[in-house]
């Protein structure tokens, strides 16, 4: 993934990804997840509002309070770049053995387990 192109930073791409996967998110709920200072989200959140890739909404629940979500030129450019990652792979993995293959697609069970406990982890970080 490192290696592919990108315009924007790996922070940048992270919080698109966060948002992507768990829908409207607070600034500090952003930062908290993407392990920057509130002020440096802020700052990136304004970047990439004003590329269009989000915007702030109104808490519905809560109007004191703004919500960052996609645009859809952002939901747009997480699933390019996610279909991106999968074609690198998928190239790399073309090069391999038949035996290394087999022996990736026996271990697809652990490494979707260790994500989901990843995934856990991330929900519930004082834990």
């Amino acid at each position: 993934m490192r290696r592919l192109p990108r315009d924007l930073s790996l922070t940048s791409a992270a919080t698109l990804a966060t948002l992507a996967k768990t829908g409207p998110r607070r600034i500090t709920e952003l930062a908290a997840a993407e392990g920057v200072t509130q002020p440096a989200m802020t700052v990136l959140v304004r970047v990439m509002e004003e590329s269009g890739l989000v915007e702030r909404k109104g808490d519905p629940s809560d109007k004191r309070v703004t919500l960052v979500s996609l645009t859809e030129a952002g939901t747009s450019y997480v699933r390019t770049r996610h279909q991106a990652g999968v074609d690198a792979y998928a190239r790399l993995i073309d090069e391999l053995t038949a035996d290394e293959v087999e022996a990736l697609t026996a271990a697809l069970p652990a490494l979707l387990h260790l994500a989901e406990l990843e995934n856990h982890a991330r929900a519930e970080p004082d834990r």
